[in-house]
């Protein structure tokens, strides 16, 4: 277990070869359902520490394989699992508002928590969904990481910000929602306090963003009910995504927030969830391929002013199952 620095990138590469020795679960065996003897017999929402890190808090010596070019540094930090319910099978849309509300709030407390280590630069909150995200383990959860180095594209985005700031004086996500909310057609749902989008560039044809309309940079930031809002709207948007195509609908879901040690962002970043769904169709997958993976240049195969009504039809039928009306 080590970090790789990728002179060509100016980025490092987690080598986690433990991963590799993760068990197959048998069938009738549930490591995060009460009465494994891993997880507490009665709980709402956890936070368990991963059995297969990729980064831990005080690991070994970088194998000596290394040169003034090729640098490795310790694997450090912390990994995470938040562990959504006790029910195996339920999925984030089939839990409650009250109870979605519990998990946001175990991200807020673990996002400042794992904050507090200086060596810590980055908490990543994320969610793998589906086996087409490579999920193996189906009972409900997602994961923290916690980076001791900056990820590229999260340091590729505030840059962006701050020279969008510089130039304007403005958040440039607080213009994204601007530019959305007044032409309307990628927007798929808003609250008080969140909107819903396909933004104008997404690479994916349902790569839906979820938006604070306050400028905040965090979960901590959050009122009670901006906390609420949240809750409501994740539930919402991922019925709705399962309500698309009338199935479980894969995803990798990321929140995207302030670094927790460094630099002081609160002037230009803005708190936003991004969502990365593999599908294209009902059993049609939208690859990464040569040009994505070899050249960082995105195509998406749809318009999003044409997904984005295919998602806000999903929404109301979404909504006129769960009793409720747009």
């Amino acid at each position: 277990m080590e970090l790789r620095y990728n002179p060509l990138l100016d980025d490092w590469t987690m080598v986690a070869s433990n991963r590799s020795h993760r068990p197959t679960m048998p069938k009738d065996f549930c490591p995060f359902c009460p009465g494994s003897g891993k997880v507490p017999d009665d709980y709402d929402v956890y936070a368990y520490d991963n059995d297969f890190p990729a980064l831990m808090p005080d690991p070994p010596e970088p194998d000596p394989v290394g040169s003034s070019l090729y640098q490795t540094r310790k694997a450090r930090g912390k990994c995470e699992v938040i562990l959504y319910s006790p029910e195996h099978t339920v999925t984030l849309p089939q839990l409650s508002v009250n109870h979605i509300e519990k998990l946001v709030d175990l991200w807020t407390e673990r996002f400042i928590e794992l904050g507090k280590d200086p060596a810590h630069q980055y908490v990543l909150i994320f969610e793998n969904r589906g086996e087409e995200c490579g999920v193996t383990m189906p009972h409900p959860h997602g994961q923290i990481y916690a980076y001791s180095q900056m990820p590229l594209k999260i340091r590729t985005e505030l840059a962006n910000c701050q020279k969008h700031h510089e130039r304007t004086g403005r958040c440039l996500i607080c213009d994204m929602n601007r530019e959305e909310q007044a032409f309307r057609q990628r927007v798929i749902a808003e609250n008080d306090s969140f909107l819903a989008y396909l933004p104008f560039f997404t690479d994916y044809p349902y790569g839906l963003f979820i938006v604070s309309k306050s400028h905040k940079t965090a979960l901590p930031d959050f009122t009670r009910k901006e906390k609420r809002d949240l809750s409501e709207m994740l539930k919402h948007m991922t019925g709705t995504m399962d309500t698309l195509f009338d199935r479980l609908f894969p995803y990798m879901m990321v929140l995207h927030q302030r670094p927790v040690n460094g630099d002081d962002v609160e002037a230009y970043y803005h708190f936003h969830i991004e969502f990365y769904p593999p599908l294209r169709d009902r059993n049609k997958l939208k690859y990464y391929a040569s040009s994505e993976m070899g050249a960082w240049a995105a195509c998406n195969p749809n318009a999003v002013e044409q997904t984005a009504e295919q998602m806000r039809e999903a929404y109301r039928r979404y909504l006129e199952k769960e009793g409720r009306s747009a």
